[in-house]
């Protein structure tokens, strides 16, 4: 880390932090509560989606499932459907689980302190620091990749990003900005990152702390943050069968391991009797996180009613239609072939 002196006062920072986000903070509806719970499903919503992206996702949601006790009693297939499109669907999983848990463990109320915020399912220590600073006044930094992005330049700070101890490193170099109200700091640093200190393309002539950004001075701002270490992306084959009939196609829930958990999916073999009915295939490539995905699906349509009846009996198959399946959650590439599939 490269010193300069006209960082001895670093509280200033954060003061001019604060100072930029009384005029300049994003009008959002979550913004307009301290309701812990509508905090918490903000967070969780918008923690791989964009918010121009997901911010209709996170109104549906809110609309249906309003408080804690009316997440927990609903069906988890619906609060899957409800999480469809905003991807990574094990946290809509992990937050019904949650809801629960606030039921059984808290009687219902949301817990105010950061430890115990951290039990719930699914609940990191980003999430739970944002919830309990915004909410009850908790003094922990919201540390995610926006904070690591906007001190790495504020202090021209070399830490790798990619280090397991990034989190607790950048944790402690917050604290030495971050004024009293660390909620507003917290939701302050979400905006300054995600709209002026972007990964590319700064701008960094409106950044309320440019004066004090070493990054800036030194014209360095793209050597930060470091991050050295990269996940290479596995290559994944699966392959489907898309079994119709009049209008019909089976489907089946997978289970909670691996990808696309709880998701539907097509059946991923068929017996040797249904092997004449396959009229052709698909290639789809698709890329999860860490997972490059070649997707190959062959359309089998199948006209005879004894091997379709056999077929389903055997393997307990649901049956289906187009309009059916917009009731449950697909993986995308899956939910795209259906939408075009039967269209003829």
């Amino acid at each position: 880390m490269e010193k300069d002196s006209r960082n001895s006062d670093f509280l200033h920072i954060g003061s001019k932090i604060l100072g930029w986000y009384s005029n300049n903070a994003r009008d959002l509806p979550f913004r307009q509560t301290k309701d812990p719970y509508k905090i918490w499903i903000c967070e969780i919503v918008f923690q791989q989606t964009r918010i121009n992206q997901g911010l209709n996702h996170y109104n549906n949601f809110i609309k249906r499932f309003p408080d804690v006790k009316i997440l927990a009693e609903a069906e988890e297939n619906e609060v899957l459907l409800y999480w469809k499109g905003l991807g990574y669907y094990s946290r809509a999983i992990n937050i019904h689980k949650a809801a629960q848990q606030i039921m059984n463990e808290y009687q219902g109320v949301f817990p105010n302190q950061y430890e115990e915020i951290l039990t719930l399912k699914g609940v990191g220590k980003y999430t739970a620091a944002a919830v309990s600073s915004i909410c009850f006044g908790g003094r922990m930094p919201a540390v995610d990749g926006n904070f690591y992005r906007v001190l790495s330049r504020l202090f021209a700070d070399n830490f790798d990003i990619s280090n397991s101890r990034a989190f607790t490193y950048f944790s402690e170099l917050a604290t030495l900005v971050m004024p009293e109200n660390v909620g507003d700091f917290n939701q302050a640093m979400m905006d300054i990152g995600s709209e002026i200190c972007k990964p590319k393309n700064p701008l960094c002539g409106e950044c309320p702390v440019n004066e004090d950004c070493l990054a800036f001075s030194m014209q360095k701002i793209s050597d930060y943050p470091v991050k050295t270490k990269k996940v290479k992306a596995e290559d994944l084959s699966l392959t489907y069968y898309f079994v119709h009939r009049n209008g019909q196609f089976l489907i089946r829930q997978r289970t909670d391991d691996f990808i696309w958990k709880k998701l539907f999916e097509f059946p991923a073999a068929i017996s040797s009797d249904m092997e004449p009915f396959i009229t052709g295939s698909k290639t789809i490539a698709h890329k999860l996180t860490h997972k490059n995905l070649s997707i190959e699906i062959l359309n089998v349509e199948v006209t005879s009613e004894k091997i379709w009846n056999d077929f389903i009996a055997e393997n307990q198959y649901q049956i289906t239609d187009v309009e059916g399946s917009q009731e449950k959650s697909f993986p995308k590439p899956l939910e795209n072939y259906i939408q075009n599939s039967l269209k003829d």
